[in-house]
């Protein structure tokens, strides 16, 4: 039986990191792409160390890139089992001063990321009977000041997870989108540090996205808030 693979994007730190340091240490080889080639190099050799991994510079927010970074995983390691769009990108500001540009690149890389991904991944997934996992936010159902753009993108992946899930079910692949609350990453130019020990941390949106793996098919939600365990002080 050939050894199962996993695509992630955003893999060079929080919570793409994260998923791929568990999936490592659970056996499963793993490709992650980044868009900066020194934190895909970085990033790569601090993984190495729990298990066969493979760094892609691509950037989510082209479809060319994902299909030439998919490929390249598949080169790698034959196949892909678990493909997780995690790419993400939050700016925070009131709506009549939210540009067009800044718009845009949420837009394309929260939502339009997790379709080009699939898009570049879901023959193998059809192959392999795959499982399709989106990262998206309690934002996706809560709405907050200054959160228009984001809120936006991320109500999006959520509606758009639950609909691919009823069209990819066809093909025996599974999906299922994770809402995580506050998480310790470096997510909006934040830098984590002992006063986030209240926050969800990446490895724990690892170690749910290994136990979703080993859950019966039939049980898996379409969806999957995650709280941080108490609120900060």
């Amino acid at each position: 039986m050939e050894k199962k693979s996993a695509y992630i994007t955003g893999g060079t730190k929080g919570i793409g990191f994260g998923i791929a340091k568990a999936l490592l240490q659970n056996g499963i080889a793993v490709a992650f792409t980044g868009r900066k080639a020194q934190d895909v190099e970085r990033a790569e050799q601090e993984l190495s160390q729990y298990g066969e991994v493979f760094g892609i510079v691509s950037n989510a927010r082209n479809l060319s890139d994902e299909q030439k970074a998919a490929n390249l995983a598949v080169q790698k390691f034959g196949r892909i089992d678990y493909t997780i769009a995690n790419a993400g990108l939050g700016i925070f500001k009131p709506v009549d001063e939210l540009s067009e540009e800044e718009w845009n690149d949420m837009i394309d890389t929260n939502l339009t990321g997790c379709f080009f991904t699939l898009k570049a991944t879901v023959e193998q997934l059809k192959k392999s009977e795959g499982y399709f996992i989106t990262i998206a936010s309690l934002a996706g159902t809560n709405f907050f000041e200054n959160g228009a753009g984001y809120n936006a993108s991320k109500f999006g992946v959520v509606g758009f997870t639950q609909a691919a899930m009823l069209d990819l079910r066809k093909h025996n692949i599974k999906a299922t989108t994770i809402m995580p609350g506050s998480v310790a990453s470096y997510f909006n130019g934040h830098t984590p540090s002992e006063e986030d020990a209240w926050k969800i941390q990446p490895e724990d949106i690892g170690q749910l996205v290994v136990d979703l793996i080993k859950m019966n098919p039939r049980t898996l939600p379409s969806k999957i808030e995650v709280r941080p365990a108490r609120t900060s002080k």
